[in-house]
């Protein structure tokens, strides 16, 4: 049997369901997966207001990426073998004590690793990499991580510390210690960020991840140096904001596209893990791979640590999820099956 989150509709964290079902028949390409760890991340809390740009129509099983065991696979020629652990970015899917996935979703993952810390580095760690990437961080730089206390916040701190920069974390006051402690300059969102920033960088930063958007956007933007890079990534701001899903996100695109064609030097992107997957899947299944296999070369050498906020079993998943929103987390929110299992 599998036991599984379904998310009915738009509801409270109370409103989350667990149901069960057969395990079924599998096809050539599919493995079935006994649920080491998944997680909560912001999407889910997106998801459960109906307001995830692309999220699967009601009722489904949130679950965003996970690591487990593969229990059994369909044909001979999936390249994997019971008993050995794997990831995937699943997207949903994720919470249930074991899922069926196709097999070219399916990573390995090293040996020494436990699943909790492996989990709180996979969409979380391929994010803050490419993000990493895309801004060209590099030695002597200097960068602004809002929500720096995060799940792909406390990452962003550690790769870019990694590369040789600088790293400003906007944070709220109760979390500021905790930034600090993983080596960045704290700044208290509550304050005139800006102008906190600006004593530190008066040139300006050479690169500002921004999870929140909204009107705050311009001030990332403002803070950016010539030659700086803006690099979105969530809406936040408007999580709680009615009305259609999609607008906020098109209307932050449009924005940072205007602004990429300005002649200042500047750039911006908009990141998406997702980008590309339909165009050409077996690229972006590749690029995923050897992201991830970097991700965990780099948690198991100890270039990066899993920063994880709590663990929750499955049974207790409205717990995890009501904790992930309250605003309190330092790090990932993560779920393991329950004991009994």
């Amino acid at each position: 049997m599998i036991t599984e989150v379904e998310l009915p509709g738009v509801v409270d964290p109370d409103g989350l369901r667990l149901r069960t079902r057969e395990v079924p028949a599998l096809a050539a390409g599919q493995a079935l997966v006994r649920m080491e760890a998944t997680g909560v991340s912001f999407a889910e809390q997106q998801m459960r207001r109906g307001k995830y740009y692309d999220q699967p129509p009601f009722p489904f099983v949130p679950g965003y990426d996970f690591v487990g065991v593969v229990e059994a696979v369909g044909g001979p020629d999936s390249g994997l073998a019971v008993g050995q652990r794997v990831a995937s970015l699943s997207k949903t899917g994720g919470w249930a004590d074991r899922l069926v996935a196709d097999t070219a979703d399916l990573v390995p993952v090293p040996d020494g690793l436990s699943a909790e810390d492996v989990e709180a580095v996979i969409v979380n760690g391929v994010t803050a990499k490419r993000m990493i990437d895309f801004a060209k961080v590099g030695g002597g730089d200097t960068v602004v991580v809002l929500g720096a206390n995060g799940g792909v916040g406390s990452l962003l701190v550690q790769l870019a510390q990694h590369r040789g920069a600088r790293v400003i974390g906007v944070v709220s006051q109760r979390h500021m210690d905790y930034v600090r402690e993983l080596g960045a300059i704290a700044i208290d969102r509550s304050g005139d960020v800006a102008a906190g920033v600006r004593a530190l960088a008066p040139s300006g930063v050479d690169a500002v991840f921004d999870h929140v958007g909204g009107p705050g956007i311009k001030t990332s933007w403002a803070m950016l140096g010539r030659g700086g890079a803006l690099v979105a990534y969530g809406t936040a701001a408007t999580r709680d904001q009615e009305g259609n899903a999609k607008l906020p996100v098109l209307a932050l695109v449009g924005r940072l596209l205007l602004w990429r064609a300005l002649p200042n030097g500047r750039t911006t992107t908009f990141f998406n893990i997702w980008a590309g997957r339909k165009r050409n899947p077996a690229k972006h299944r590749a690029q995923l791979k050897a992201d991830l296999e970097v991700v965990f070369g780099q948690l198991a050498d100890g270039v990066i640590s899993a920063r994880i906020a709590r663990v929750f079993p499955l049974s207790g998943i409205s717990e995890a999820l009501r904790f992930a929103e309250s605003g309190t987390a330092a790090g990932k929110v993560v779920v393991v099956p329950d004991a009994s299992k």
